[in-house]
């Protein structure tokens, strides 16, 4: 086999992948998983974010520091 034709070879197996990953995204089958996940930036948190407790306290150290606050 010479190289013109393993490269013909891949060539034609990337088309072929290329062709099944198409038609797998665009099937209708799979609209609505991908609906889905297009609005999951817009979708509500349940929780309230955790923040650090090392870094709320020296934020808020920071604060007093700022207004002038000598009772740390």
């Amino acid at each position: 086999m010479d190289t013109g034709t393993f490269r013909g070879l891949i060539t034609f197996i990337l088309i072929v992948a290329f062709v099944g990953i198409f038609f797998w995204a665009y099937s209708k089958r799979r609209k609505p998983d991908f609906d889905e996940a297009a609005n999951l930036p817009f979708a509500d948190d349940d929780e309230q974010p955790t923040r650090d407790k090392h870094a709320s306290t020296e934020h808020e150290a920071d604060s007093r520091h700022d207004r002038g606050d000598k009772n740390r």
